[in-house]
């Protein structure tokens, strides 16, 4: 616990959504209280194309009572 997914376009390196990673979990870890070593990461890359489908309608609408922080975008 806890564990986070990010989505984003396909096209960042290795490098950048390893880096990516690490500071998502280190910011979790603080703001959360728990150990580093317990947070996991994912990232998965999904097309511009099924952007909509797949993420706006699917995580972002149906699940925007779960939103933290909401997109500042609108599709």
């Amino acid at each position: 616990m806890p564990h986070i997914e990010i989505k984003c376009y396909p096209g960042r390196s290795e490098e950048q959504k390893r880096l990516c990673a690490e500071k998502v979990a280190q910011a979790a870890a603080d703001a959360l209280g728990c150990k580093l070593s317990s947070v996991s990461v994912a990232i998965k890359e999904v097309e511009k194309e099924n952007w909509k489908k797949d993420v706006w309608d699917k995580q972002i609408v149906l699940g925007e009572k779960y939103l933290y922080k909401k997109p500042e975008y609108k599709m």
